[in-house]
C-alpha cells in the first residue's frame, strides 16, 4: 500500500445520520475506504434504528441510543466467521439507518373505476379514494424484503406498490360484502376499516404497520350518477299524480298574485287548463264519494269535468272576441265556486 493510499484511508470513530429528506425510509452510511475502529460509537437517533450487516448477513438492530461498538455490545458479530480479532484492530461492516417515523397523508385512490355486482343496481362502476398512514416496525424484514443494499431508499418507491395492493383489495371487499353501493357510501368510515384490516397483513409483510386507514369518498361515474340522480327524483316524486298536483297546486298563489299578466287568462293556461285536468282529477274522486252523480248526467262524467269543458269553451270565445276578459272571469268565479 502506498502512503497515499494509507493517508485516504480513515477510520470512522462516530456513525450517525441526520435526516435532511422526509421521505428517506432507509440510508446506508458511506463507508468506502474507511474502516470501524474498535469501540467507535453508534448514534441512533429518535424515530431511526440502525442495522449492522457483514458479508451480506445482517448482524445486529439498535433502537435509539447511543453505543460503543465493542465485543459486549455485538454478542451476534462475534460468532460470525473471520471475527476472531474481537475489534482489537478496525473492522469494515456495513451500517444501515431507517427512519421508522410515522408517514401521514399518503393518498390512493382508483385510477379507473372498480367493475363489481351491486344488490340494487346490478353490474356498477364505482371509484373511492381517501388516505392512510404507516410506519417502520421490523428494519431487517424491511431490510431484506424491501430496501436491500440500495444507498438511498425513499417511501416514494415503495408507495406505487402499497397503492396498487389497496385497489386491487377494493375489488374484492366490493364482491365478498355484498353491501349495496348506498349503504356502503353512508358507511365509509365502517367500509374503510374493513378496507384496512384486509390489507393491513401486506404492510407487516413488509415490516411495516398501517397505523390509519381512511376512506374519504365511493361514488359511481358521472354517466351512472346521472342515471341514479333522475331514479332518486322519480322515487321522491312518488305518485306522478300526485306530484303533478303538488305543482299545480303550488303555482295558484303565484297565478293570482299577477292576474293582469299572460296569466290572468283562465287563472293563466298553466292553471286555467292544468287546473281543469290535474287538479280538478284529484278533487273529482272526493267529489264521486260525497255526492253520487245525478241519473241524468252521463256515465263516468263528474262536475269537476263538466266544469273544465265549460271553462274551456269559455276560454275559447274570449279568444274570439265574443266575450270580454271581465265577463270570462266572473264566470269562471261564478263556476270554481260549485267545486268548493
Amino acid at each position: 500500500m502506498s502512503l497515499m493510499d494509507f493517508i485516504k484511508k480513515q477510520f470512522i470513530d462516530v456513525i450517525q445520520c441526520v435526516e435532511d429528506d422526509g421521505e428517506v425510509m432507509a440510508w446506508r452510511f458511506p463507508m468506502q475506504d474507511m474502516e470501524i475502529q474498535n469501540g467507535a460509537t453508534l448514534v441512533v437517533r429518535e424515530s431511526q434504528k440502525a442495522a449492522l450487516v457483514n458479508e451480506g448477513r445482517l448482524a445486529d438492530v439498535f433502537g435509539p441510543g447511543t453505543f460503543k461498538l465493542t465485543t459486549q455490545t455485538l454478542p451476534v458479530l462475534t460468532s460470525l466467521e473471520n471475527w476472531d480479532k474481537l475489534f482489537e484492530s478496525p473492522f469494515k461492516s456495513d451500517v444501515y439507518f431507517f427512519s421508522t417515523r410515522q408517514r401521514l397523508d399518503r393518498k390512493w385512490g382508483t385510477a379507473n373505476p372498480v367493475t363489481v355486482r351491486d344488490a340494487d343496481f346490478g353490474a356498477v362502476r364505482l371509484r373511492a379514494f381517501g388516505i392512510y398512514s404507516y410506519h417502520l416496525v421490523d428494519p431487517a424484514l424491511f431490510h431484506m424484503s424491501v430496501s436491500g443494499t440500495v444507498g438511498r431508499y425513499t417511501s416514494d418507491e415503495l408507495e406505487g406498490q402499497l397503492r396498487n395492493t389497496i385497489i386491487g383489495h377494493i375489488a374484492d371487499l366490493f364482491g365478498t360484502s355484498r353491501v349495496p353501493f348506498l349503504d356502503m357510501a353512508a358507511n365509509q368510515e365502517e367500509f374503510g376499516k374493513a378496507l384496512g384490516e384486509k390489507v393491513a397483513p401486506l404492510f407487516a409483510s413488509f415490516g411495516l404497520a398501517l397505523d390509519n386507514f381512511v376512506v374519504q369518498n365511493i361514488s359511481l361515474p358521472e354517466e351512472l350518477q346521472k342515471a341514479l340522480d333522475a331514479r332518486i327524483g322519480v322515487e321522491l316524486a312518488g305518485d306522478l299524480n300526485r306530484y303533478t298536483q303538488y305543482q299545480t297546486a303550488a303555482s295558484i298563489p303565484l297565478a293570482a298574485q299577477n292576474p293582469g299578466g299572460a296569466a290572468g287568462a283562465g287563472v293563466g293556461i298553466g292553471v286555467g287548463l292544468a287546473m281543469g285536468q290535474a287538479m280538478a282529477q284529484g278533487m273529482t274522486r272526493a267529489a264521486q264519494e260525497t255526492n253520487p252523480a245525478p241519473a241524468g248526467r252521463a256515465a263516468g262524467a263528474s262536475l269537476a269535468d263538466e266544469l273544465t269543458a265549460t271553462l274551456e269553451k269559455l276560454h275559447a270565445l274570449v279568444g274570439k272576441g265574443i266575450l270580454s276578459q271581465e265577463e270570462f272571469e266572473a264566470k269562471k268565479t261564478e263556476l270554481l265556486k260549485k267545486l268548493v
